[in-house]
């Protein structure tokens, strides 16, 4: 039997590693940055990837066998690392640590400040020179529909740069300020100094200021109303109705004075979505979807360390909130305070929203994130070319003569060990086939390995059933005999009877051991098997001692991984429906219980475990419920 190398042969050796805060890197033979991490302590961080090889997790183990050495730099801070840390991943962009897919794909507004005639306008370039950014919007017409009130409010330049220096050269008004779509210098209307007054006043405004603008406003209309001069007021007016158009589409969540971004986060073990909110005068001002694909384990907290990082990295101090609202704290959430407070030039708070309307919000937000996963993971499996794709991957992963074209999963749900049952699910050409779903009921068992061999020795059966053997799920079909021209029901094959071209379990060596045993007993070894491992996502093959890793970026992975929670989930339901049938079972022997009581009682208690644990005063407690039943119901669910 091979046994594991106890550690890399690169391991520095005692004493080497400082026990300073610092910067490591991990290199491969070619020298190529494979994982940047940061640490308040050197050595205790390193001596995690030091361990013995078999002790690691499946995927950090890959990434410190691939790497053929690895390097540090010790800082002065941990604030420093936090910086060295965001400016080298951004310099390698090393295969290991966490990628982003959203790059350069939302419109922002900016106003290119920088300019001597400051103009608005709509990119996705974040690198314009002493721009001022606002968003990002979901979609393009969004950014223009904001322009198009905002100039409304405060005309201000529009034109390209182009029209712009024609203007002003030539002494005639740009185009579009000859239709009034520019408020700029360049329309002849007002002077650089006056435009650069309206451009602050339009910057303060998209800030957060909007209450301001309003109350100034409504006090010159009423003002220019009480004068009599009526043409002024109704500019005024014209402009309060474009300011409620705009503030009209960015709804107040939270109070005047929040100044926060709010990141809601959704993730498993190969993937992360992540939704930001920014929020501005207690108004969402713009929501940015991310995508992130993991490679190595990390914690929640250590993913919204590199999420915090990735989205003030390279920002403007205007742009970082008072507020950094996530769905739980990073290790280092001080030296990220200071870290944010050092970009900033002001103080900023990093804070888990627990209660009241901003806890609200992250639950709408997390709830977005778990929508935009969904939908990532679908998106890749529901894709002909990504289906394609992994279907050739996972042939060439697990050796097989050909694609799997039909792949049924197996799982094993039960509560406690009662209710035991067990699901199988089946995809062809990568696509669920929900009308050939099954579940299966398991009346004794020892434990999952054991259901997992009583159900898929029951499910090969169905394969040697001779073909004219009549089969409950057989359905018919109409058909001519030959010679005759009478009609006559043929059976069609039963679906059960359908050869899989790989069978999947949900587990690791134990369940795919169990699963092989009963393959060999029916006398169908050439059915390729396969356990997935949720935990570790390693996939294991029957007699081999190591598992098979497929990489992060695998279709194959996605449509296992999928397989593998289609098969948990109908499991899941499947166990649940028996639960509720058997306790309302148990409960109508219940003299003078009946169906309405029993929903009250499940409503009540909120499950099963509950109600079995409650006293007799807690089950009296209920509207409609006396001592004397309550007493019935207690004794009656204690002795079963």
């Amino acid at each position: 039997m091979a046994r594991s190398v106890p550690t890399v042969a690169y391991k520095p050796k005692p004493g080497e590693i400082p026990t300073n805060p610092g910067v490591y890197r991990f290199r491969d033979a070619s020298g190529r940055v494979l994982y940047v991490g940061k640490a308040k302590n050197l050595r205790a961080r390193l001596s995690n990837y030091f361990a013995p090889l078999h002790t690691l997790h499946e995927r950090t183990r890959r990434m410190v066998t691939t790497a053929a050495s690895v390097e540090w730099t010790v800082v002065a801070s941990d604030v420093d690392s936090l910086q060295l840390e965001y400016m080298w991943i951004k310099e390698f962009d090393p295969p290991f640590n966490v990628r982003y897919r959203d790059d350069k794909s939302y419109p922002f507004m900016a106003i290119t400040l920088g300019d001597e005639a400051p103009r608005v306008m709509v990119t996705r370039n974040r690198r314009i020179s002493g721009a001022r950014y606002f968003g990002p919007y979901p979609k393009v017409w969004a950014v223009h529909d904001t322009i198009d009130q905002m100039i409304k409010v405060f005309p201000i330049r529009t034109c390209s740069d182009s029209s712009y220096k024609k203007a002003m050269a030539s002494g005639r008004p740009c185009f579009p300020g000859q239709i009034g779509r520019c408020g700029g210098p360049c329309s002849m209307r007002v002077t650089v100094e006056e435009h650069r007054a309206i451009v602050d006043d339009f910057v303060a405004f998209m800030a957060g200021g909007d209450q301001r603008f309003t109350r100034d406003l409504t006090a010159r209309m009423r003002e220019a109303s009480a004068a009599m001069d009526y043409e002024a007021a109704a500019t005024y007016r014209d402009r309060l109705e474009a300011i409620d158009a705009v503030l009209s589409r960015s709804a107040l969540v939270l109070t005047e004075d929040t100044d926060a971004d709010l990141f809601g986060i959704a993730e498993d073990e190969l993937a992360a979505a992540v939704q930001h909110f920014v929020i501005r005068g207690g108004r969402v001002r713009g929501v940015r979807a991310t995508t992130i694909e993991k490679e190595l384990d990390i914690s929640g907290g250590d993913l919204v360390d590199q999420i915090i990082q990735r989205a003030y990295g390279e920002a403007a101090p205007a742009d970082i909130p008072r507020e950094v609202l996530v769905p739980s704290l990073p290790d280092d959430s001080d030296e990220l305070e200071a870290w944010l407070r050092e970009r900033r030039g002001k103080g900023v708070a990093i804070r888990v929203a627990r209660r009241g309307n901003k806890a609200d919000l992250l639950k709408t937000a997390t709830l977005n994130a778990e929508q935009a996963l969904m939908l990532h993971k679908t998106r890749r499996t529901s894709d002909y070319v990504a289906r394609t794709q992994a279907l050739t991957d996972l042939q060439e992963a697990l050796g097989l003569a050909e694609a799997p074209l039909r792949i049924e999963g197996f799982d094993v749900s039960h509560l406690g060990g009662t209710n035991v049952v067990a699901s199988m699910v089946v995809f062809e050409d990568g696509l669920p086939r929900k009308d050939q779903y099954r579940s299966f009921g398991v009346a004794e068992t020892t434990d999952d390995t054991d259901s997992l061999h009583q159900v898929l020795t029951r499910r090969l059966a169905y394969l040697d059933r001779p073909s004219d053997e009549p089969v409950s799920e057989a359905l018919t079909e109409v058909a001519t005999a030959p010679g005759q021209d009478v009609v006559v029901a043929a059976p069609k094959r039963p679906r059960f009877a359908y050869r899989p071209q790989l069978l999947v379990v949900d587990g690791g060596k134990p369940q795919v051991e169990a699963a092989a045993r009963a393959l060999r007993e029916a006398g169908h070894d050439e059915i390729p098997l396969c356990g997935i491992a949720k935990r570790l996502e390693e996939v294991w093959l029957p007699g081999e001692d190591y598992p098979v890793i497929l990489p992060r970026t695998s279709e194959a992975l996605y449509l296992l991984q999928r397989l593998r929670d289609e098969a948990h989930r109908f499991a899941i339901r499947h166990q649940r429906k028996r639960r509720r049938r058997d306790i309302h079972s148990v409960l109508a022997e219940v003299p003078g219980l009946g169906d309405a009581r029993i929903k009250a009682l499940l409503r009540h208690f909120g499950s099963v475990t509950a109600l079995r644990g409650a006293t007799t005063e807690e089950i009296e407690a209920l509207p409609g419920v006396g001592p004397k039943l309550a007493a019935a119901i207690h004794d009656h669910l204690a002795s079963r």
